[in-house]
């Protein structure tokens, strides 16, 4: 659809960010998603060239607006529709070498703990339990 402008909502869903513009209007609701650096209801219109800032749990993603629909395609059309910043790309890229970096620095435990280990975990959280008055016993 050439249209001069289409809903925030409608925009995401046909880009395919989100699965169902119920879940792009709780994004928007929720604070996750950014146009121009300012925070968007699900009405707002989107133009050509506008900058979207999509954060999807770690992922935060920076889309110029390159064409606008309302209606969703396949895949090779909702990728017209948008275009990632070359900063986001190298964001991400960074973000995603960090994780595997810290994937390979995890040690996992040899095994069980033993039965003196589990009584010393269980002292180390009474003690530290009592810090707390709020918390029961």
């Amino acid at each position: 659809m050439n249209a001069a402008s289409v809903r925030a909502d409608q925009w995401l869903w046909a880009a395919r960010f989100y699965k169902t513009r119920s879940l792009a209007k709780q994004a928007i609701d929720g604070g996750k998603i950014e146009v121009n650096g300012a925070r968007c209801k699900p009405a707002k219109a989107l133009h050509p060239g506008d900058r979207v800032m999509i954060s999807r749990g770690n992922e935060r993603l920076e889309v110029v607006v390159m064409a606008l629909s309302d209606q969703r395609g396949s895949a090779a059309v909702a990728a017209s529709l948008y275009q990632e910043t070359s900063e986001s790309i190298a964001r991400r890229e960074r973000e995603r070498e960090a994780q595997r970096l810290s994937r390979l620095a995890y040690q996992p435990p040899e095994g069980r703990p033993s039965k003196r280990d589990r009584r010393d975990i269980v002292a180390f959280e009474r003690a530290h339990r009592r810090d707390f008055p709020g918390d029961a016993d």
